[in-house]
Order: structure tokens, then C-alpha cells, then sequence
């Protein structure tokens, strides 16, 4: 199979693999040469692959999507790092840190909008 792992400004890998284990929301799965097509979304987390020398390597991945298409994987994410597995592991906490910032960022947006449409909507109301 042909790996390639896109990030927005570059292509960070592009190699000929022999199996692929990602995590997604439900889990970690697994992708063989002659496994059906698939599409799925990943999770902040780690990325593993296996090249036909038998090494197997590792890069974490902050979400993004992979498909799996004839003899092709390809994962888009914003950001891709490789080393070895202890190395990653604080990059992933690194990577679920900032997912949760940006969710509580996006709560608080979210309650401002609402708040202030409940406030015109009133205003309204009392001008009718």
C-alpha cells in the first residue's frame, strides 16, 4: 500500500507500507492491503505503520481524516510529528490540550451569541 500523510502547507510522508493502525472516536483500527475501502475520522492520537523492511514507525497525528481506497491510504491532519512512541506521547497530550482549549473557547463564543440574541430578542419584544 502507498501511505501519505498530508498537512496543510506539505506533504509530510509518502511511502509504501504494508499495514496501518490509526485511532478513530470508537478505537484503534487496523488496515491491511485488501481490506475494503473505508473512510474515517481520526483522533488525536498515534499513527503507526509498518514498510515491508518489517520496521515499524511512529507519528502522532491531531485528528484529521484517513481513506483507504484500492492500494492508497491517505490522512489529511493539520499537524503530523514522527519519533519514537515515548517521544509522541506528550505531543499527543500536547495536541488533546489544545483540542480542549479551543473547545472551551468555542462554549464561551457560543453562550456570548446566545446571550446576546436572547437580549435582542427581549428588546424586541418590549418595542412591539
Amino acid at each position: 500500500m502507498r501511505l501519505t500523510v498530508f498537512q496543510p502547507a506539505a506533504v509530510f510522508l509518502d511511502e509504501t507500507v504494508d499495514k496501518v493502525v490509526a485511532q478513530g472516536p470508537e478505537g484503534a483500527f487496523g488496515i491491511r492491503p485488501r481490506h475494503l475501502d473505508l473512510a474515517a475520522a481520526l483522533v488525536p492520537g498515534i499513527l503507526s505503520y509498518w514498510t515491508p523492511t518489517g520496521g515499524e514507525h511512529f507519528m502522532a497525528v491531531n485528528g484529521g481524516i484517513l481513506i483507504k481506497q484500492a492500494e492508497r491510504v491517505q490522512v489529511a491532519t493539520r499537524m503530523a510529528v514522527s519519533g519514537t512512541l515515548g517521544d509522541l506521547h506528550s505531543t499527543v497530550s500536547r495536541f488533546i490540550t489544545d483540542a480542549d482549549e479551543r473547545e472551551r473557547q468555542t462554549r464561551v463564543v457560543v453562550a456570548r451569541l446566545e446571550a446576546d440574541f436572547i437580549r435582542r430578542f427581549v428588546e424586541f419584544g418590549k418595542n412591539a
